[in-house]
């Protein structure tokens, strides 16, 4: 069996976030065909969680070293000296990259997983070098930038989006190959990646849901939810942007509504925000989501800027809950608005949205039935992996083969 040194930014258990879920599904999608190492930074809690992710069974070694270098103006001015965006320098352990270097001779394939761990890669490995991509983060940045606010922060964020944008068609170039989702892979081609060097990847959600019977609208309340990590900016700022904007319209609307918001690591920003409105509750991290689902009306993810498949619209897609998301949430999933969900990017056309869900049960009926039935037909992990394993295997066998012609060539000419 050949051997995979899987390199990620943080611990992949527990699943909280979109990210993580991706790359612990990738992780039980390659421990079928390779022995896997994996090599990761521990921040935050990860140290509390490494024996029972050790418990899944999914790698036989793993190289860890703790890294806590927290987002400030010193380390921001670390990765300018060192010409690497911020999170690069936010991941990166001497230790731990040394640890690597003196094992990689022993390993097929390098998995690199996020583009700040890129930097833990030897030069000299020469086994098949793969790319995932959970988004072209420079475009994240790029609309952060635009967004109204404080012009230094914005500038910042414009700065560091040139940074990532470099960063980023560096690693896609210098490795055998990139899986991206669609429109990140477009995103990335756009800003100088070979197109030869690019393959489909989707970022999906929890695919169970599919199996579990039908919601009822009449067996549901008067309540929206917000499912995400709260810690994520992108997800922060458009919920601030939400309960500024929107919320208030559809109290006026709808007097005895209510709205959960579930995740981890909400801010001072969104906590006090939330506390100051009637009916929204911050309920963190909620194990079973189900108790969560099984009462909620409608869904919303109501994202200002980011990049990539939003997880979260998936999952409410996966399970049956009508959506109204932005058109950055909507992004890179095949839908069609007011099929499938409901897209919309003004604050009184998102409030519209939502208030008819509220109320109009065939309108709530039609997106159930349709938005379960696309995730079913195109977006499940089973069928994603079963790709993701035959490019990988074909471009494997291709990279060994040209080693071995290169060698012959080599020998001829000795001779």
């Amino acid at each position: 069996m050949k051997k995979l040194l899987f390199i990620t930014p943080e611990l992949p258990y527990p699943a909280q976030s979109g990210g993580k879920l991706k790359s612990l599904k990738l992780l039980q999608m390659l421990s079928e065909q390779y022995e896997i190492t994996l090599a990761c930074p521990l921040k935050n809690d990860d140290a509390l969680h490494v024996e029972d992710f050790h418990q899944l069974g999914l790698c036989v070694n793993d190289l860890h070293e703790h890294v806590n270098i927290p987002r400030s103006p010193i380390s921001l001015v670390q990765s300018y000296l060192k010409r690497v965006p911020l999170n690069v320098i936010r991941t990166l352990s001497t230790a731990l990259k040394t640890k690597i270097t003196s094992v990689i001779d022993q390993y097929d394939i390098v998995f690199i997983d996020h583009y700040e761990v890129f930097t833990y890669l030897p030069n000299n490995f020469s086994g098949l070098t793969i790319y995932h991509a959970h988004n072209a983060y420079f475009k994240m940045w790029e609309r952060y930038s635009e967004l109204p606010g404080n012009p230094v922060i914005r500038v910042a964020a414009y700065m560091e989006a040139q940074r990532v944008k470099s960063y980023e068609v560096n690693v896609a170039n210098s490795v055998d190959m990139t899986f991206a989702a669609p429109n990140d892979a477009a995103e990335l081609e756009h800003a100088g990646v070979s197109s030869s060097k690019l393959f489909n990847t989707f970022h999906l959600g929890d695919d169970q849901q599919l199996v579990l019977p039908d919601l009822n609208y009449s067996q549901t309340k008067e309540k929206l939810m917000y499912v995400g990590f709260l810690g994520w900016e992108p997800n922060a700022q458009g919920l601030l942007w939400f309960i500024d904007q929107v919320w208030p319209h559809l109290k006026k609307w709808h007097p005895n509504l209510h709205f959960d918001v579930v995740g981890k690591n909400a801010d001072v920003r969104l906590r006090n925000k939330i506390s100051e409105c009637d009916g929204i509750n911050l309920k963190g991290y909620v194990p079973d989501l189900e108790e969560i689902y099984s009462d909620s009306r409608v869904s919303i993810a109501p994202l200002l800027f980011g990049s990539g498949m939003k997880v979260k619209v998936l999952d409410a897609m996966a399970r049956g809950i009508p959506t109204v998301t932005t058109s950055v949430g909507a992004e890179g999933i095949n839908v069609d608005q007011g099929t499938h969900l409901l897209v919309a990017d003004d604050s009184e056309e998102m409030a519209r949205n939502v208030s008819r869900l509220l109320v109009d049960q065939q309108l709530w009926d039609r997106l159930q039935q349709s938005s379960r039935q696309l995730i079913r037909e195109h977006y499940t992990w089973d069928k994603l992996f079963e790709q993701m394993y035959q490019d990988i295997d074909f471009q494997y066998q291709s990279k060994m083969a040209s080693d071995i012609n290169f060698l012959d060539e080599v020998a001829q000419h000795v001779v």
